[in-house]
């Protein structure tokens, strides 16, 4: 699976995209027909400390999936955006074996 990390308006970090390289890895060995992810950090002024988002992009065969979250840190929010996405590949999956 190709990984694509992008930085919008604010500075690239190794540590972040080591952590979404690794919990991305896990999710393509459980789903092996995973072909690329999209991921995207933004940093928004919110006045209530949530203002970190992540938002990711999975490719795969049929129709793309999307999740995205925003929390006070960029870790909570990749963990956050990772968990949504494993739910629609859980749904996914159960399509695939029924088919």
């Amino acid at each position: 699976m190709t990984i694509n990390i992008q930085y919008v308006k604010m500075p690239t970090s190794e540590a972040m995209n080591e952590y979404v390289v690794k919990k991305l890895q896990k999710l393509a060995e459980k789903y092996e027909w995973l072909i690329r992810a999209e991921v995207s950090f933004k940093l928004e002024n919110n006045v209530y400390g949530k203002g970190n988002i992540c938002e990711m992009e999975l490719s795969l065969p049929g129709p793309k999936i999307f999740a995205t979250s925003k929390e006070a840190t960029f870790e909570a929010a990749a963990k956050e955006t990772i968990s949504d996405l494993e739910k629609q590949l859980k749904k996914r999956k159960a399509k695939f074996t029924t088919h």
